[in-house]
């Protein structure tokens, strides 16, 4: 697996020498799709399948234990970036970042 960086490398590196009349175009396309909403039963769940307290999940997130509890009684409600990353405890793909489950 690349890196976005040596993507975005590679595709300027192959721009320069189209430009230059050398090689041809490749066009690689990502599409970002919407965010994710997630309801405050559904938070609860996510954070009880990843085997977190509140605080941990807060420390995740980066945010205050107050907020995630906020959010698991449906007063408040996440914003994108949070929303992201609970979608990412929700796949499993935890592992992907800076996670560490430790006993």
């Amino acid at each position: 697996m690349t890196s976005l960086f040596e993507d975005l490398q590679e595709g300027l590196n192959q721009a320069i020498a189209y430009e230059k009349g050398k090689g041809s175009a490749k066009v690689k396309t990502l599409i970002i799709l919407p965010v994710k909403k997630y309801t405050n039963v559904e938070i609860r769940s996510i954070r009880n399948k990843s085997g977190m307290t509140q605080a941990a999940l807060a420390n995740y997130l980066g945010v205050s234990k107050k907020t995630v509890e906020a959010w698991e009684t449906g007063r408040t409600h996440p914003t994108g970036p949070a929303y992201r990353l609970l979608e990412i405890l929700e796949q499993g793909k935890e592992d992907e970042l800076s996670f560490v489950n430790v006993e």
